[in-house]
């Protein structure tokens, strides 16, 4: 709650400013193409009544080119919005004391052999898709999130099947020695995982029942010979990924690869995407925002502490 109350007080300060200089390039932006609309209704009624084959073909083609022109300046609000508040959210957060500096690229992703290394979903991933990339350390912990869009051709139909939708981290512990592999996946999608089961029984892994009974009715535990289960799933761990669940009733898998871990978060939306003709200007549009971005540090955090 105190981390929220600081996060009102930047944005006041900070984000808001920022946000009502990006309302006025959205007002500008509305203008034109309202200004825009009633030009080209006057040009399509000139040419009704002039109709000359010649100036109709011209006209056509100007006006073409004048909404791929609108066109360009829409896309080029929404792809300069989302960095400008990403960054600034980002100076609030890696000003605690163990975070590094966390840098964001609007147009990078986790590369799919990291994705499939994670083991959480059985797939070549032929559709992959990725944005908003951010990269950042909390103490030894070196860790890489982005949003992803993961697809397959459906064996059945003809169409694509969806995998995953959501954030992905990918985190490297340093300064440990970790051995073995641990994959957590949520209970009530477990029809969709079974591939993903028996590709884990496969390589050697086995199911883990030395869980609290929490855990095992909302999560499946699986794990390779020798792995540090009771280490690295401790009570504390198992009970952060119960929190996270239980506070934004969204899925979470988890896995523990060697020195990696992976963490798979659902989120069905595109998040801090600006509306055009709507105002952004909107302490709810980024709270939530921050909100989910803090819940899945204070899982890192958790990570850190009990590993």
């Amino acid at each position: 709650m105190e981390r929220l109350q600081d996060f009102r007080l930047f944005y006041n300060h900070t984000i808001h400013p920022e946000l009502l200089r990006m309302e006025r390039r959205r007002k500008r932006l509305l203008t034109l193409l309202f200004l825009s609309s009633i030009f080209l209704i006057l040009v399509f009624v000139l040419q009704f009544y002039v109709h000359i084959l010649a100036i109709t073909l011209i006209m056509l083609i100007l006006i073409g080119f004048y909404i791929a022109y609108l066109l360009y300046k829409m896309r080029e609000f929404k792809v300069t919005f989302k960095p400008n508040i990403m960054n600034l959210i980002m100076d609030f957060i890696d000003d605690e004391v163990n975070y590094g500096t966390l840098t964001y690229t609007a147009k990078k992703k986790i590369p799919k052999t990291e994705f499939l290394k994670s083991e959480l979903f059985a797939t070549d991933a032929p559709f992959y898709e990725g944005e908003d990339h951010i990269q950042g350390s909390y103490r030894e912990l070196v860790f890489e999130l982005c949003e992803l869009h993961v697809r397959e051709l459906s064996k059945v139909r003809n169409r694509l099947n969806y995998i995953f939708k959501g954030v992905f981290l990918r985190g490297v512990y340093g300064d440990k020695n970790i051995k073995g592999r641990i994959i957590v996946l949520p209970k009530d999608y477990q029809q969709y995982q079974s591939r993903t089961v028996k590709q884990f029984y496969f390589k050697g892994g086995k199911r883990v029942d030395d869980v609290s009974r929490k855990f095992s009715e909302t999560f499946i535990t699986l794990a390779s010979r020798g792995a540090q289960v009771e280490h690295i799933l401790s009570w504390d761990m198992q009970n952060a990924l119960l929190n996270f669940r239980k506070r934004t009733q969204k899925e979470i898998y988890v896995s523990f690869i060697n020195n990696l871990v992976y963490i798979a978060v659902t989120e069905p939306k595109d998040l801090l995407e600006p509306e055009i003709f709507r105002s952004n200007v909107s302490f709810e549009l980024v709270r939530e925002f921050f909100e989910d971005l803090q819940l899945l540090f204070s899982v890192l955090e958790d990570l850190d502490v009990n590993n």
